[in-house]
């Protein structure tokens, strides 16, 4: 299917170990966001550092040809799972039933492993952030079953692209 308004889309892979070569989770994303006819604008792999995380998708949002950002990687519960902390006081509005329809649907998958993900995502400065494990599994539940339909500017009753800054 693909998306009755094609969104202009960047893919961050959060991860200390991950290499254009290994990162499967990244070419998920990708390639579903591109089968459904968005356009990707860039495509990055960021050190879990909190820092480092905050100021490139801060870049992301601070650009107006950017109409989302999916991360992948850094929501776990190590020392060095640092994307909810990075990235949620960038956020204008959190929007929590994201994290909760995941791990709904996530745990018809891998039953209550799925607690132990902190899949989130935040609308900030007119783009939306989805925020995924890191698992290329994560990533394909979390487009197929939620984010495809969301950024689809056809599905109803309602999707989030008449909320994004299109201009």
């Amino acid at each position: 299917m693909r998306a009755a308004t094609p969104l202009s889309i960047a893919v961050v892979t959060v991860s200390d170990t991950r290499t254009p070569d290994t990162d499967k989770s990244g070419d998920v994303l990708v390639a579903s966001l591109q089968a459904a006819g968005h356009t990707l604008h860039s495509r990055t792999i960021i050190k879990d550092d909190i820092y480092q995380l905050r100021a490139a998708v801060s870049q992301l949002i601070a650009d107006p040809g950017v109409h989302a950002i999916l991360t992948t990687g850094g929501t776990g519960f190590t020392h060095r799972d640092n994307t909810q902390t990075a990235l949620q006081l960038l956020f204008d509005v959190h929007i929590e039933g994201f994290g909760e329809l995941f791990r709904q649907l996530s745990y018809q998958e891998i039953g209550t492993s799925t607690v132990q993900s902190r899949a989130f995502a935040g609308m900030a400065n007119g783009s939306i952030v989805f925020c995924l494990p890191g698992s290329p599994g994560a990533c394909k539940t979390g487009w197929d079953q939620i984010i495809a339909e969301q950024l689809d500017a056809a599905h109803r009753p309602c999707n989030f692209v008449d909320k994004l800054n299109l201009d």
